[in-house]
Formats: C-alpha cells, sequence, structure tokens
C-alpha cells in the first residue's frame, strides 16, 4: 500500500514556503504523493470550507515539480468542466513532462454552484461535461493528433508516463464507479464512510484501483467507534482503519490534515507536525 499527502494549497495559515516545505517533508518522509485542491472560482459557497488565498493547483504542480525529485504530485481533484479539455490535457501532460513522469490527475464533477455561474458553466451538465472531458483528456494524452471541433489539433508533448499519467475518479456515488470502470486508474473518494468502502471497492472492475482520502487527525482519547471517521482516532484506532482499507484491497491511501473547521487549523510550522507523525504511526518510508 502506498500513502499521499493532502496539502491545504489554501487559508491563511498556508504559504508558499509551507507548501514546499510540507512536499519536501513528505518526500523525505517516504510518502508516495502529495496532492492539491482545485477551485478557479472560490465564491462564498467553496470560500467557507477552502478560504483564501487559494493557490491555482497547475500552477502550483508545475512549481513544486521544479523543486522535488521523487514525490508523485497531483490533483484531488481538478473539477473537469471549469477548464477547456484542450488546455487541460496540454497543461497535464506539459507537467508531466516536466516532473519527469510524476502526475496524478484527479477528476472531480464539482459541488460549488456560484463558482459554475461565474464561469459559465452549467451545472445542471456537470455529469456530460465531466465525461466529455474525459474522453478529450485520454484520446488527447494518448494521439499525437485529435480532432475537436473540426479541426485537427496535435497534442505533443504527449506525457511521460504510458499509457498516460494515472487518472484518479473523485466523487462518492455511483457515477464516480461507472467512470472509474470505464475509463479511470483508481477510485479517489473523500473521506467515504466504512459502509461505502466495503460496499464500493467490490463494485470496481478488475485492474482499477482504490485510492480513498481519509482524515488524518489523530486523538489522546479513544474516539467513538461507532461514530469517527476513518482517520480519526488513536493511533491504534487509524493503524486499524488503514488495515481495513488493505483488507479491501486499497492500493493507495491519502491522508487528509484538514480538520475541515478552518478554526481549528494550525500554522503550517506546527501542522507540519501530522506529517511526521503520520509517517511515524503507520510506519511510512
Amino acid at each position: 500500500m502506498k500513502f499521499g499527502i493532502n496539502l491545504p494549497n489554501f487559508g491563511p495559515q498556508m504559504t508558499p514556503e509551507g507548501m514546499l516545505a510540507w512536499t519536501r517533508e513528505a518526500e523525505q518522509l517516504g510518502f508516495d504523493t502529495v496532492l492539491v485542491s482545485d477551485h478557479l472560482a472560490l465564491t462564498d459557497d467553496a470560500q467557507r470550507r477552502s478560504p483564501a488565498p487559494f493557490h491555482e493547483s497547475l500552477a502550483t504542480l508545475s512549481w513544486l515539480a521544479g523543486q522535488t525529485e521523487t514525490i508523485r504530485l497531483g490533483a484531488g481533484v481538478l473539477i473537469a468542466s471549469h477548464r477547456h479539455p484542450i488546455a487541460l490535457a496540454r497543461a497535464t501532460a506539459t507537467i508531466d513532462g516536466l516532473s519527469g513522469g510524476r502526475l496524478v490527475v484527479g477528476v472531480g464533477v464539482g459541488w460549488a454552484p456560484r463558482a459554475f455561474d461565474v464561469l459559465g458553466v452549467d451545472f445542471r451538465r456537470r455529469g456530460a461535461l465531466t465525461d466529455h472531458t474525459l474522453d478529450v483528456l485520454l484520446a488527447a494524452w494518448t494521439s499525437d493528433t485529435v480532432t475537436h471541433r473540426g479541426h485537427r489539433v496535435h497534442t505533443a508533448p504527449r506525457p511521460v508516463q504510458d499509457p498516460h499519467p494515472p487518472l484518479w475518479i473523485g466523487g462518492n456515488g455511483p457515477r464516480a464507479l461507472e467512470r472509474v470502470n470505464r475509463v479511470g486508474t483508481a477510485w479517489h473518494p473523500l473521506h467515504p464512510s466504512r459502509q461505502l468502502c466495503a460496499q464500493a471497492a467490490g463494485a470496481l472492475a478488475d485492474g482499477k484501483q482504490f485510492a480513498p482520502r481519509i482524515f488524518f487527525l489523530p486523538t489522546t482519547t479513544p474516539a467513538d467507534p461507532d461514530s469517527r471517521p476513518l482517520g480519526y482516532g488513536t493511533p491504534d484506532q487509524i493503524r486499524a482503519d488503514i488495515a481495513f482499507l488493505r483488507d479491501l484491497g486499497a492500493d493507495h491511501v491519502v491522508l487528509d490534515t484538514d480538520p475541515g473547521d478552518q478554526r481549528l487549523r494550525r500554522h503550517w510550522k506546527e501542522d507540519l507536525e501530522l506529517i511526521r507523525l503520520a509517517a511515524h504511526t503507520l510506519e511510512i518510508g
């Protein structure tokens, strides 16, 4: 099993210095992956959950790629319909090449309606638009040319990874699982329940990976076993969660240190301790 860290690329507690320090620390400790979040238009509905300043994900990944050596970098997840699919294909292929084949591309449908209004995208069609974007990405990543709106488009540089960067599909519903089985590399649900993990892991087609994102919020006293989310509790409880996911066939677990309530977040220098504690608790590296 591989482990990743979710990097909170937003909020007054995080700075460019902090993002680089988190990523380099994760690389040194032996984590496989660092993922960032995505919002192009940070409207009030999204701002409450992921406050400004919010660093744009693709620019941040490009910047981090130039200052790291081995760790894989990705988005968990890009809102597919908020970028033109041809532009997204070129940007991701370029980052994959410049990083030496270290990009993970997570894709999801998005949830903040006001951002869709700002960007002129129909919120009601976000599922169909996501499916279209996925098809364009795969075509552009694996062909020297694609035809889009009646015109031939040259796609080079192609991604370094063969046949393309890992394509992680975000979302906790049945449509997300359908997308994984149709075109994805892995299912990447956000803070899934134990019941959802047990049900959905068995619905993945052969060869599809299971890469959940869970909390890493350790406590000194045991959390209520009936109500605690995965990754919340004592170190022993968290290790039991990892064993549970391993038994279900999880290939990759991304640890999220963000408590959700931004009033509980600390400065990045203090929260950096959680990355070190996670590596120690789970014997990473």
